[in-house]
């Protein structure tokens, strides 16, 4: 197949390097805004050419992993430039503003508005991974609003990859993703700060810091270019997740103030059950 990666990093990076593996005889022709990263995505063999927009009119299938502000301002674009039978698939992180920004473009059948829940906190195509997206759950919006024959087509790449597939609406997609992904990016983002704020003297921080601190702000390294959009985008949905977030804290704080160290147990014990809810989830290889 003729393969186009639109934002060669993590995402896109980690994708183009799974094509190269499941069919080596693909050809994967890279665009980014930043010509130092399609040089090292060269030198590390995870694109084959450098390409523009021309590229993609004869492409089999587009991956799009930019941040979801320029993927507004894109995708008309890039659309606009893809073959009749090109597959544009994108990998943004919120859904609603972006299946509304090309409801009525003329090649609305050639988009796939998609999710995969993958990942980690760094960035840039030395960050990409073999292997980021099996057993992954991806997220399909508007599946209904794709051509059939290129909705097999990229079905057919998710599978090979080993992609666990989910079909929910934009507007729940935005809705859940504000709970389980964009409230512990803030919550990661804010202990961070509070930390260094509290702890003027790094080394301290850098002597005491355990494994628990260490896994509980690990998103905090993630890239704020990325994820201040996503937060724009999806502003009500956070902010009624933050609100909820707060509370909880308010309570817990309150607890505690008061000596009820039995509730404070008691709250602990009861969330203790979300040990079964992720036992499913797999973790990313590093």
């Amino acid at each position: 197949m003729n393969i186009v990666v639109i934002g060669i990093g993590l995402i896109g990076g980690s994708f183009a390097k799974d094509i190269k593996k499941l069919n080596p005889r693909s050809e994967i022709i890279g665009i980014d805004k930043s010509e130092s990263h399609l040089d090292e995505a060269l030198a590390l063999g995870l694109i084959d050419a450098k390409g523009d927009y021309g590229s993609l009119a004869l492409a089999d299938m587009v991956f799009v992993s930019i941040p979801v502000n320029a993927l507004m301002q894109e995708l008309p674009k890039i659309l606009d430039a893809a073959g009749d039978e090109t597959v544009v698939v994108d990998a943004g992180s919120t859904k609603s503003l972006i299946c509304q920004a090309v409801a009525n473009h003329p090649k609305r059948r050639n988009y796939m508005a998609c999710h995969p829940i993958a990942g980690t906190e760094f960035s840039g195509p030395s960050a990409a991974i073999e292997g980021l997206y099996e057993g992954k759950t991806n997220i399909i919006c508007e599946v209904e609003k794709t051509a059939f024959k290129l909705q097999e087509r990229a079905l057919a790449v998710f599978q090979e990859m080993g992609m666990r597939i989910r079909y929910m609406n934009p507007e729940a997609h935005d809705k859940h993703i504000a709970y389980v992904s964009h409230l512990s990016h803030i919550s990661s983002f804010m202990l961070g700060k509070t930390v260094i704020e509290k702890e003027k003297n790094e080394r301290d921080i850098f002597d005491m810091a355990g494994s628990g601190f260490e896994s509980t702000v690990r998103l905090a390294k993630s890239s704020p270019d990325m994820w201040t959009p996503i937060f724009e985008q999806n502003k009500d949905n956070v902010v009624e997740t933050l609100e909820e977030y707060i509370q909880n804290l308010i309570t817990f704080k309150k607890l505690i103030e008061d000596n009820d160290f039995e509730r404070v147990h008691q709250e602990m014990s009861n969330t203790n059950k979300i040990k079964q809810i992720l036992k499913g989830i797999p973790l990313t290889k590093k």
